[in-house]
């Protein structure tokens, strides 16, 4: 064991899980007033260079690309051939807590696999891919869409598929694996977790609870406990369920007549499915792969059905709280999920279109289009990160979530940074653990995936640490355009410049 694995033991229990702040900064940089324009050329300068519009100070840099891994024979990269912009589709990420490894699942049709990059070496290796048995249905030895990577409080990594494959959930045994010295990686199926469509993939605060999603249409959110802590292979399922639901829990959720998203809000009970050795407690069985059959039985539970619920992150409230935030792509929204005990908990609606925008700062002409992925600062704020370009020629955005009294309800989408790479998407986003003013962003299937020579799906850091702040507000000009349309809350005022150090409480906050 070495030096870095030994530190990664110490401290993976402490860093593994969501951050422990609860939000509450103000907005830190100057925002942005448009959505970028995409290039209509694949491998434009700005998709080498610049990827994104971002605001003043903000500096990024290329970690790696499909193109540089594979121009290098000491490298290994997923791509599957025939799939054109979908060959290799680097998806969420995950750090070690030392900050050093990053690990990118790929979010292929079949043949997906996991890639662990090295940012002291700018070396990627592939750990393990499937044998792309799975295009004839054959999933024995293949995976499918591996989407969500989540570095375990007992130093494993899970990583699970979203909508191919069977709705698997894995944990590699040794992610740190010497796989140039002929170390077999284990990845081992974890029958224990019901077969969904998962994206959305973190463990709480003190690792004895693992949240995760059904990115579906009629999706429902899960939480399992391990029956022992840090073992994953037993444990209880529970599924939320929202009393002032009333709608048909099979069929599509979203913004419907009959299927009104206030009436997934409000107090909400995390119902059992399985008793605490694992058993199913209804008649679908949850666990089978070939029918996903978490769904079926989160139906018969009567679970609240969200439209394509997606990523999820875990933070605090200003009074204690945990809370449990995830996006509702299709609903244009992000809820919070507020724990309250014995089971109990209250979702509110944190974020979505009808929130104002830029609250006291120039407008933006932005929309909030598919919000897909979310993350995390050290501060515990959350960034929205849309999924698709909002037309072929406007980027997908990046919003932070200002919710300066830490309710979980917003009170401003500050627009944050904007996509300008044609055909690709934001995905990945999340902070260092050992550089808080850092994190990363992947660049998912570009259209020069497909061009000969093409940068491919690449892998950014951004860092934060020169980002300049706006000029405070005066009293006098926090007047009745900082009310927050729908929700009737005030924007905070900057009275002595405190959040113009922004960074060194990230940092002080990392530590």
């Amino acid at each position: 064991m070495n030096s870095f694995t030994k530190k990664a033991v110490v401290t993976a229990v402490m860093l593994a899980g969501a951050q422990t702040a609860f939000a509450g900064t103000d907005l830190f940089f100057n925002p942005l007033t448009q959505s970028a324009a995409v290039a209509q050329v694949a491998n434009h300068v700005n998709e080498l260079n610049s990827p994104w519009q971002v605001p003043a100070g903000v500096s990024y840099k290329n970690l790696t690309s499909l193109h540089e891994i594979e121009a290098d024979a000491d490298q290994s990269m997923v791509r599957i051939p025939g799939l054109g912009a979908s060959a290799s589709m680097i998806d969420m990420s995950a750090f070690d807590p030392s900050g050093r490894y990053i690990f990118l699942p790929h979010e292929t049709m079949y043949g997906a696999g996991l890639t662990r990059y090295d940012m002291v070496t700018d070396k990627a290796v592939n750990l393990f891919k499937g044998d792309m048995n799975g295009a004839t249905g054959n999933w024995s030895g293949d995976f499918g869409a591996l989407d969500p990577a989540t570095w375990t409080p007992v130093d494993t990594l899970l990583v699970a598929e979203e909508w191919s494959g069977q709705g698997r959930l894995f944990e590699v045994k040794n992610p740190m694996a010497d796989v140039a010295s002929g170390e077999a990686v284990v990845v081992n199926e974890l029958n224990s977790i019901p077969n969904v469509s998962i994206e959305g993939l973190q463990f709480n605060h003190d690792g004895s609870a693992l949240y995760f999603v059904d990115e579906d249409r009629s999706g429902s959110i899960y939480k399992f406990v391990p029956s022992k802590k840090g073992d994953y292979s037993k444990g209880q399922t529970f599924v939320l369920k929202v009393e002032a639901f009333s709608g048909d829990v099979s069929a599509n959720a979203g913004k419907y007549p009959n299927n009104m998203p206030a009436e997934r809000t409000g107090t909400a009970t995390w119902v059992a499915m399985t008793d605490v050795e694992g058993i199913a407690l209804t008649m679908a069985d949850p666990f089978d792969n070939e029918t996903r059959g978490g769904r079926a039985a989160a139906d018969e539970l009567e679970a609240t059905p969200f439209r394509r619920p997606e990523d999820l992150e875990v933070g605090y409230l200003k009074n204690g709280h945990e809370v449990l935030y995830f996006t509702a792509t299709e609903e244009l929204g992000v809820y919070a999920v507020e724990e309250l005990g014995d089971d109990m908990a209250m979702v509110r609606l944190a974020a979505d279109e009808s929130t104002a925008k830029n609250l006291g700062r120039a407008a933006t002409t932005g929309h909030v289009t598919s919000p897909d992925n979310l993350a995390q600062d050290a501060l515990g704020n959350i960034y929205i990160i849309e999924d698709w370009p909002n037309k072929d020629n406007r980027g997908g955005d990046i919003w932070f979530m200002r919710d300066t009294d830490s309710d979980g309800v917003a009170e401003s989408l500050d627009h944050f940074m904007s996509l300008q790479v044609k055909g690709a998407e934001n995905t990945g986003m999340i902070f260092n653990p050992a550089k808080p003013s850092q994190f990363i962003i992947n660049v998912q299937h570009p259209e020069s995936t497909a061009v000969a020579g093409g940068q491919g799906d690449a892998t950014w850091l951004i860092d934060l640490k020169d980002v300049v702040a706006p000029p405070c507000l005066k009293k006098d000009e926090d007047n009745h355009h900082h009310e927050k349309r729908g929700h009737h809350k005030r924007v905070k005022t900057c009275s002595d410049g405190d959040d113009t150090n922004f960074v060194k409480k990230l940092i002080k906050a990392g530590k």
